[in-house]
C-alpha cells in the first residue's frame, strides 16, 4: 500500500488534490462553527447550488476562467442570506430553499438549452458530485486556492472575538459597539469564497457535508467554542487527507469519499462524547 501511495503521488494531480482537499476542509470546518451555531448551517448547500447555476452561466458565456463570475454572484447571494433585514419578507431557511432550488434548476437548464458539451450528463454529475473536477486542478488553481485559504485563516484569527460575539449574541455585539453588519457581512464573503473553492473537492450537492459534520463531531466532546473550533478544524483535515488516500487507492468518487469519512468520524466521536457525557448542549 505504502508503495502505491507513493508511486501514485509522484503525479501532480494527486498532489494537487491532497494539497486543495486538506486547506478548503480547514477553511470549511473553521467557519462551520459559526453557521452551525448560528442556525445557518444549510447556507452551504444553498449557495453550492447559486455556484451551480454561476457555473452554467459562466459556460454559456464561453468564460475560459469562470471563477471570478462564480464567486462574484455567490458573494452577493451569501450576503443577501446573512444580512437579511426585518423588512425583507422571505427569511432564513424559505430564502436558501428558494435561492437554492431556483440557482440549480436554471443552471441545469441553461446547460441543456446551451451545452455544447458531447457528455452532459457527465458534465453535470462531476460538478453536482466532485467525481473528477478536482483531477483537472493546475498549477494556478492550487495558488489560488492556497492564498484564498491563508487569507481565510488570517482573517478568522484577528477577527477570532469578533465573530465569537456576532456569533452567539448580535444584540450584546452591537450594545458594546460592535458594527455586527460588517463583521457579518465579512462571514458571508469568506463563506461564499469557501464554497467555490470546494465545488472542485466535493462538489455542490456534498459541500454542506464539510461545513456540518466537523463542527457537529467537535460538539459531541467538546464545551467551549475555542475547543470546538480546534477540534473541528482537526477533524475536517483528518477526515479529508484520509478520504482523498482512499480515493486514490481505490478508485472511489472523491467527494463521496471524504463525506463517507466524516460520517464515521462523527459516529465516533458522537460514541465518545456519549460515554463521556459531554454534547452541544454545553456550548
Amino acid at each position: 500500500m505504502i508503495e502505491k501511495l507513493a508511486l501514485y503521488f509522484e503525479y501532480p494531480f494527486v498532489r494537487y488534490a491532497l494539497i486543495v482537499g486538506v486547506l478548503i476542509a480547514l477553511c470549511s470546518s473553521l467557519l462551520g462553527v459559526t453557521l452551525v451555531l448560528k442556525r445557518f448551517s444549510f447556507i452551504g448547500d444553498g449557495l453550492s447550488h447559486v455556484a451551480f447555476g454561476a457555473m452554467a452561466i459562466a459556460g454559456v458565456m464561453n468564460l475560459s476562467n469562470d471563477m471570478p463570475l462564480v464567486i462574484v454572484i455567490t458573494v452577493i447571494s451569501a450576503i443577501l442570506l446573512l444580512r437579511s433585514g426585518e423588512k425583507v419578507k422571505i427569511k432564513g431557511d424559505a430564502a436558501v430553499a428558494m435561492i437554492s432550488v431556483g440557482s440549480l434548476a436554471i443552471g441545469y437548464l441553461l446547460l441543456n438549452i446551451f451545452s455544447t458539451s458531447s457528455n452532459l450528463s457527465g458534465d453535470v454529475c462531476g460538478t453536482l458530485f466532485g467525481s473528477t473536477s478536482i483531477l483537472a486542478l493546475t498549477t494556478t488553481d492550487v495558488w489560488v486556492c492556497t492564498v484564498l485559504s491563508l487569507v481565510t485563516v488570517i482573517v478568522f484569527i484577528f477577527l477570532y472575538n469578533k465573530i465569537f460575539a456576532v456569533t452567539f449574541d448580535e444584540s450584546f455585539a452591537t450594545a458594546t459597539d460592535t458594527n455586527v453588519n460588517f463583521y457579518n457581512l465579512i462571514i458571508a464573503v469568506v463563506i461564499a469564497v469557501i464554497i467555490v473553492l470546494a465545488m472542485n473537492l466535493v462538489g455542490s450537492l456534498l459541500i454542506s457535508a464539510l461545513v456540518i459534520f466537523p463542527t457537529l463531531s467537535a460538539m459531541r466532546v467538546c464545551k467551549s467554542f475555542k475547543n470546538v473550533t480546534i477540534c473541528s478544524a482537526i477533524f475536517s483535515v483528518v477526515c479529508s487527507f484520509m478520504g482523498i488516500l482512499v480515493f486514490v487507492l481505490a478508485g472511489t468518487p472523491v467527494g463521496s469519499t471524504i463525506v463517507a469519512v466524516d460520517i464515521v468520524g462523527f459516529m465516533i466521536f458522537a460514541l465518545i462524547g456519549a460515554i463521556g457525557g459531554k454534547g452541544n448542549e454545553k456550548i
